[in-house]
């Protein structure tokens, strides 16, 4: 019989992946430093093409692209002259189980099934676990999905009980657990006991895709708008959105249009903190979780992550809660569309991006999600609400994430704020050489350049900064 201590568990962790994906990181090791991602990435083994059949047979892709052009009317009064460009949404909500999660899991999916595997593993709070629920169940498998949904008081956040539902509703078991360091150690136990595939949200998969996303968006912007977008948000946690709307993008062709990632400003709360937990109104989207796996992205479930965002990424804003929660409703009561938090975070920074740019530029929140009864305001602000949370209308940048929801008392309140770039890969860089004490390869340094999206001149500039 297997010793199942944490520490035991976390011992045969690689392993456990190994078996649980038919793939061993080890053979993209370049050094202690370096790994050779592309060739990790081409173990998919499917190409665009195949992957867009794959997800049309499950009622995945082709969504729409929507302009709000209500919204970009409201975004132009309070531009200047000229200024206030077209905002358009790719509806990703008309996917099979209301997210663009459904892109990456349905690949999970068909491969596991492909591979003979009777079942699969994810570990998620939300989305995507209704997005393995629903492809798993379409395939014939098996599902589990295991997430971290309440304190230790047993109280659980409102838009994660709403999808833990939805979970189930699709055949799923979920495995609630409260949140802490146990989630990954109870994930590996289960695959391992199982024998079930890995559908991490990191994955080569999972990333891949979220490539038919970007690449759908470039064919459908040629086709029905005539041009490009010049600007792409998208929300940031994990990285995956990022990652495989900008990969998508550059396979059909489009390599100009600049990706700009939004998250929901949480500074000050910590994500595994029992305290802070409840004390937050979004479980995704927020900088708790895009911050750290923008500059250490490996920090995930499996050794080596395929969401690397760093590496795609023009421009980085956050937004306050309030800022999301306004442009929530005012997506609903100027467009008629009704949708779920994490395209919204986007949306509220579109509508202040706009703002700087000219008349005649688009810009595209790249995705939306469902929304239903605990995703919605209000009993996000209620559940804020009693649990102490002063919730008012003033100036957003008063706002202190586990303090205060300060809504805008008008739209042109709604502004972002910039995370600084250089200091992301700063920190990316600093992660990626520690415990290094020797000097680093020419192998290595054009490794971390196309991990900071920039020169291996970048690169030298930062490690000689951390020396001093």
């Amino acid at each position: 019989m297997s010793n199942n201590s944490y520490q035991a568990v976390m011992d045969r962790k690689n392993k456990i992946v190994q078996d649980s994906l038919k793939i061993n990181y080890e053979d993209f090791k370049l050094s202690d430093v370096a790994f050779d991602y592309e060739r990790m990435m081409s173990e998919v083994g499917y190409s665009i093409d195949e992957m867009i059949e794959i997800q049309s047979a499950l009622g995945v892709g082709n969504t729409p692209i929507v302009e709000l052009k209500n919204i970009t009317a409201l975004s132009r009064k309070y531009a200047a002259p000229g200024k206030g460009a077209r905002i358009f949404v790719k509806d990703e909500a008309a996917n099979a189980s209301g997210s663009f999660k459904d892109r990456r899991a349905s690949v999970s999916c068909y491969h596991a099934k492909k591979l003979g595997y009777k079942g699969v593993v994810t570990a998620t709070s939300g989305n995507y676990g209704a997005a393995v629920a629903s492809h798993a169940a379409k395939l014939g498998l098996k599902c589990i999905v295991v997430q971290e949904c309440f304190d230790s008081k047993g109280k659980g956040q409102p838009e994660i009980v709403e999808k833990a539902r939805k979970c189930e509703a699709l055949g799923a078991e979920v495995v609630q657990l409260t949140v802490g360091p146990e989630l990954f150690y109870q994930f590996l136990q289960i695959v391992e006991q199982t024998g079930y595939f890995n559908a991490s949200l990191y994955t080569p998969f999972g990333i891949a895709g979220v490539e038919t996303l970007g690449y759908e968006i470039v064919k459908q912007f040629d086709r029905e708008v005539g041009k490009q977008p010049d600007v792409v948000v998208a929300t940031n946690a994990g990285g995956g959105n990022l990652t495989g709307t900008a990969r998508g993008m550059i396979k059909a062709g489009n390599t100009t249009t600049k990706i700009v990632a939004a998250s929901v400003d949480l500074t000050g709360l910590h994500m595994a903190s029992d305290g802070d937990f409840n004390r937050k109104s979004f479980t995704t989207g927020h900088t708790g979780f895009g911050v750290p796996f923008t500059t250490g992205p490996d920090r995930s479930d499996v050794p080596r992550s395929a969401a690397r965002p760093l590496r795609y990424m023009d421009r980085y804003v956050t937004m306050s809660q309030g800022e999301v929660f306004y442009v929530t409703e005012m997506l609903a009561n100027l467009e008629g569309l009704e949708k779920g938090p994490a395209g919204n975070t986007s949306l509220a920074a579109a509508f202040a991006i706009a703002q700087e740019m000219d008349e005649d530029q688009i810009i595209l929140v790249q995705e939306t999600e469902y929304t239903g009864a605990g995703k919605t305001v209000q009993p996000q602000l209620s559940f804020a609400r009693d649990n102490g949370i002063d919730i008012h209308f003033g100036n957003p940048r008063d706002e202190q994430p586990g303090v205060s929801i300060v809504l805008p008392d008008s739209p042109k309140s709604i502004e972002i704020k910039d995370v600084d770039l250089e200091k992301l890969r700063h920190s990316a860089i600093r992660n990626a050489i520690k415990g290094i004490e020797r000097e680093l390869t020419k192998e290595e340094l054009a490794y971390l350049a196309e991990e900071i999206n920039g020169t291996v001149e970048d690169v030298i500039k930062h490690i000689e900064q951390l020396k001093k």
